[in-house]
């Protein structure tokens, strides 16, 4: 009996020289930066809501909700806009480099790190020419609960 290779395609971006990927069925599209606006009493890594086509949508900074340090937006700087769960969300990256395909061949299981939350947000490291990527849990990332009462 072969077993079934399953391929997903990911978009893969880029913080502090690290790749990662989320799953493109949770994308819908990747926009340049555009002004925040702030909502009081957010989460830290909550950088604010933007106007995207009318709809108001909340946006995640990666870099803190990965306990990175702090880095000034740039010309590279995307919101990687997602859809989980019926919201719309975004994630400030520092940059989108390209849509790739991983097979599940490709993909080890997220490195056991005692006391650190952000393993959770893991759900497995792909292999791709050479490159480590490391697949994001979009769910998890976001934080469901503390998002819909920011949105």
């Amino acid at each position: 009996m072969s077993s079934i290779v399953m391929r997903t395609k990911y978009v893969v971006f880029k913080i502090d020289n690290e790749y990662y990927g989320i799953d493109i069925n949770n994308v819908k599209s990747i926009e340049r930066i555009q002004h925040f606006t702030r909502v009081p009493n957010a989460p830290m890594y909550v950088k604010g809501v933007i106007n995207l086509r009318g709809e108001v949508v909340p946006v995640i900074d990666l870099r803190l909700r990965f306990d990175l340090n702090h880095k000034e937006i740039d010309s590279n700087s995307r919101i990687i806009i997602v859809f989980v769960n019926e919201l719309q969300i975004g994630l400030l990256v520092d940059s989108s480099s390209e849509v790739i395909e991983i097979n599940s061949e490709e993909v080890d299981s997220p490195p056991m790190v005692k006391d650190n939350i952000t393993e959770d947000f893991i759900k497995g490291i792909g292999k791709q020419d050479g490159k480590l990527i490391i697949l994001i849990d979009i769910e998890k990332i976001i934080g469901l609960k503390e998002i819909e009462q920011v949105g």
